[in-house]
Order: structure tokens, then C-alpha cells, then sequence
């Protein structure tokens, strides 16, 4: 088998289960949100909204995971065990204490955090329902994430699709027992979606432990690791890690930024927008999957010093983005007629979605490119610190900042607004063909 070839089956063995797990999980929001959209637009907008506290908290996670897996990626390469587990039980400290804060938010001050995404009563009383009960499922969801993560970029990934695929099942059945009241239980709605989504994050990490003790030969997680001391490493972890979560942060809140200028808008735009971003995520599972394929490949590549190898499957992903890409966007077209005969929401939701997934079809184009780049090559090499003044400056002072202005101050149709708060993407794809070109990124970080 010639070298490219080889190259392929490697990318599309990564790709493949974790692209089905990204659907799984693209899966699991879209049952929510076909499911609460039968119910009525305020419980849809009162989860979706709800939802963002966790997607900050997850996107924290993300970071943490991401930022370990710089020096873990590269270690694997050098088969180096011990700092492997370091960064796995620093990586999991951070992350259960992340989701403790979160849970306590969640549960002492619920209205408050409703209150930053909406002023409907309706939705902030739905979406307060929902926080009180998913916000126990944080602590289950910390320890699953940064498990399965770190399995990745060790290249153990089926454990991933697995999980997450028996989790889909358990949620898909219980939503619907629960929100419509099957089996003659009661009609919970919201209460039900939440209950539903609780239940199938602690059988996660239940099946991440039985994997663990029973299956995991390479690096099973052991209490003791936690306890592990190694000031060198932590430092690295931190040099690494830190402005990933950083980054993690500042993307995320400015998603949420995103959906708390819309929710002020009006619930039948927070409904429309929460269908235009299941679509997104399904557009890009692949896309998010080529992304971590480059970050294990290029990091492992630069682990074992070569340099060239790094390189060439550099430019090789590069050129797989855009086709993945532009594979999203036939996915949002195709889909766009279904989601909008299928959605039971209002008139006006389903006329601003229509706009919504014209404008997502460009738009997820321009993202897959600029997540392999930034989370997949760049952070493969240590590159992390770039990934935060990128978003910082395109999102925070363009996008946001433009979308602020149309929709508050110049009051311009919501169409717009919605196009100036996408715009950032397109922003990001001379910057990071600039900064790849600079090879910052090539560079071995392990000692």
C-alpha cells in the first residue's frame, strides 16, 4: 500500500466514528428540538436557550480536553505512558470542578442566567425548568468528555461512537415517554426532555466505566492519577491548555452572545434559529471530524520528529475541509425543504428559517475550513494562542459587534442582523490560510 493511500485509510478509520458520534450528537439536540417543538415554541426556546449554559460549559471542556491533547497526541507518538496519564488526571481535576461551579449556578440562580438570553416570561419560566433538572447530568458529562477525548487522540475512537450511540437510543426513547407522557405517565413537556437528558449522560459515564475497568489496555484512568505531581507537565499543561479554554470561552460566549441578540428578538426567532443550528451541526459532522483527525495525525507525526510527514498531511487536510465543506452545504440545502414542511412552528419562525439556512449553506463552507485549520493543524503543534486572538478580534469586535449595531441601533430586518452575526467565518479564511502558510504550528512540545 503506497503512502497515500495509506494516509486515507487512516483519516477516513478516525473520521468515520467520530463524524457518526458528532451526528449522534447532533442527534441527540434535534430529537430535543423536534420533540419540545410539538409542544410549543416557548418550551423549544425555553430548552434551546437553556441549553447555551451547557454549551459554554461543554465548550470549557472541549478546551481542556483540546489543550491536553496537544501533549498527548505528541506523547503518544513517542509511546511515553507516564505523562500521558499526568495530563489525563490534570485534564480531569479541571474539568469536574468546571462542572461543579456550573451545577451550582444552575441550581441557586436559574432565572438569572435565563434573563441574559431572553425577556419572554414564558421562555425564561420553560427554560428554568429545564436548567433545575439537566444541570445535575454536568458533573456526568466533565468526566465522559474528557475520558473519550483523551481516548481519541490516542487513537482509540469506536468507544467514543459507541457510547454515544446507545446514549441517542436511551434519550430518543425516554423523550418521548416522557415529554408526551406515554405508557400513562404524565405529560412533563420540558421537564421531560430534561429528565430524559439526565438519565442518558449518567449511563454514559456508566459505560465509559465498564470500558475503562474491563476493555482500556493502553491508558485506563486510575484514581491515582489525579494524585500524580509533575511541575513540569503542569506548566506545559497550562502554556497549552490555557489559551484553548480561553479560546473555548470566547467562541462559546459568543455563540451565546449570537442567540441572546436574537432571543431579544423574539421567541419565534429563537425557534427558527435553534432549528438553523441543529442543521449546522449536522452539516458539519464530517467537517468536526476531519478536524480531530488532523489534530491525532499531525500531533503524532510531530511527536515522532517528522517534520515532512506533518507537512504533507497538513495540506492534505487542508484540501479535505473545503471538500467536506462544501459536502455540509449540499446537506443544508437538501434538508432545508424537509425541516421546513416537518417543523410545527409558527409562520413567521418558519419564514425567518428559510433565510436562516441560505445564509448557514455559505456559512458552514467557511467554518470546516477555518476548525481544521485552527482545532485541527495549528492546535496539533502548540499553536493554541492564535485560535483565541482570532475569534476575540473576528467575533467580539466584528460579528457581535456588527450584529449589535444592526439590531439595536439601525433596528434593520432580522435577516440581516442574523447575517452580520454569521459574517465572522468568512472574516477567518485569509487569516488562517496566512498563518498555515507561516508553519507556527510545526513544532514538537513534549520533553
Amino acid at each position: 500500500m503506497n503512502e497515500r493511500k495509506k494516509f486515507y485509510k487512516t483519516v477516513f478509520a478516525l473520521v468515520i466514528p467520530m463524524a457518526i458520534q458528532n451526528l449522534i450528537n447532533v442527534g441527540v439536540t434535534s430529537t430535543d428540538v423536534f420533540m419540545l417543538g410539538k409542544v410549543g415554541a416557548e418550551s423549544l426556546s425555553g430548552a434551546s436557550l437553556a441549553g447555551q449554559i451547557q454549551f459554554i460549559m461543554t465548550l470549557l471542556f472541549f478546551g481542556i480536553s483540546s489543550g491536553s491533547a496537544v501533549l498527548i497526541a505528541q506523547y503518544w507518538g513517542k509511546r511515553d505512558i507516564p505523562s500521558i496519564q499526568n495530563v489525563f488526571g490534570i485534564a480531569m481535576k479541571c474539568s469536574v470542578v468546571i462542572a461543579f461551579v456550573f451545577m451550582l449556578a444552575a441550581q441557586f440562580c436559574p432565572t438569572l442566567l435565563m434573563k441574559i438570553f431572553s425577556n419572554d416570561q414564558m421562555v425564561i419560566s420553560e427554560g428554568v425548568k429545564y436548567l433545575r433538572i439537566v444541570s445535575f447530568s454536568y458533573l456526568f458529562i466533565s468526566v465522559t468528555m474528557v475520558y473519550l477525548n483523551t481516548m481519541r487522540s490516542i487513537e482509540r475512537v469506536m468507544i467514543s461512537t459507541i457510547v454515544y450511540f446507545c446514549s441517542l437510543i436511551i434519550n430518543i426513547i425516554l423523550n418521548a415517554i416522557l415529554i408526551f407522557g406515554l405508557f400513562g405517565l404524565p405529560k412533563m413537556g420540558v421537564s421531560g426532555a430534561a429528565t430524559a437528558t439526565l438519565i442518558a449522560r449518567i449511563s454514559e459515564t456508566l459505560m465509559i466505566c465498564f470500558y475503562n475497568k474491563y476493555h482500556n489496555k493502553d491508558v485506563p484512568f486510575r484514581l491515582s492519577y489525579l494524585k500524580m505531581k509533575n511541575p513540569l507537565l503542569r506548566a506545559d499543561f497550562i502554556k497549552y491548555s490555557l489559551p484553548v479554554i480561553l479560546n473555548e470561552l470566547m467562541w462559546g460566549g459568543g455563540v451565546a452572545a449570537n442567540s441572546a441578540i436574537l432571543g431579544h428578538l423574539g421567541s419565534s426567532v429563537t425557534a427558527a434559529n435553534s432549528v438553523a443550528q441543529v442543521t449546522r451541526q449536522l452539516a458539519l459532522v464530517i467537517g468536526f471530524g476531519i478536524s480531530n483527525a488532523a489534530a491525532i495525525m499531525i500531533g503524532k507525526a510531530i511527536g515522532e520528529q517528522k517534520d515532512d510527514v506533518a507537512k504533507t498531511y497538513g495540506s492534505r487536510f487542508a484540501r479535505l475541509s473545503i471538500i467536506m465543506g462544501l459536502f455540509g452545504s449540499f446537506v443544508v440545502m437538501v434538508a432545508r425543504p424537509i425541516v421546513m414542511s416537518v417543523m410545527e412552528i409558527p409562520a413567521d419562525s418558519l419564514h425567518y428559517l428559510s433565510t436562516m439556512m441560505f445564509i448557514m449553506a455559505a456559512f458552514v463552507i467557511a467554518q470546516s475550513y477555518n476548525t481544521t485549520m485552527v482545532v485541527g493543524i495549528f492546535r496539533a503543534g502548540g499553536d493554541t494562542t492564535f485560535g483565541l486572538i482570532l475569534d476575540v478580534t473576528t467575533m467580539w469586535c466584528g460579528s457581535i459587534l456588527l450584529g449589535l449595531l444592526a439590531s439595536y441601533v439601525f433596528k434593520l430586518p432580522v435577516e440581516i442582523v442574523y447575517l452580520f452575526l454569521m459574517c465572522d467565518e468568512f472574516i477567518k479564511i485569509p487569516i488562517t490560510t496566512w498563518r498555515y502558510k507561516k508553519r507556527y504550528w510545526l513544532r514538537n512540545v513534549t520533553r
